[in-house]
């Protein structure tokens, strides 16, 4: 069940205060790519083990959360950078609709 518009509105990167967007099926079929080739790591540095069921990136594309069960980790330690996805994430990220 993905998050719901409501709690959209009002979550936001705990780190850099950004608004968030849901990461689209086709952004986190790459995303899950990357985790299951190993090298992906949370901002804690531990190995991303699973792969996403669901995800929020920031507006800024920078920064993924995790949902699980319908809700989200906002938790910086298990945070994603996307810097370590490489550009054909990153586009795909980029061309995700959201609120700046």
């Amino acid at each position: 069940m993905p998050v719901k518009d409501d709690l959209l509105e009002i979550l936001c990167c705990p780190k850099t205060m950004a608004p968030l967007k849901v990461v689209d099926a086709a952004a986190l079929a790459k995303i899950n790519e990357r985790i299951q080739a190993g090298g992906v790591t949370y901002e804690s540095g531990a190995p991303v083990k699973e792969p996403l069921e669901e995800a929020l990136v920031t507006v800024d594309n920078e920064r993924l959360y995790a949902v699980k069960d319908s809700i989200p980790i906002m938790l910086i330690d298990e945070s994603i950078p996307t810097a370590q996805l490489g550009e054909e994430v990153t586009a795909l990220l980029r061309a995700i609709p959201g609120k700046q």
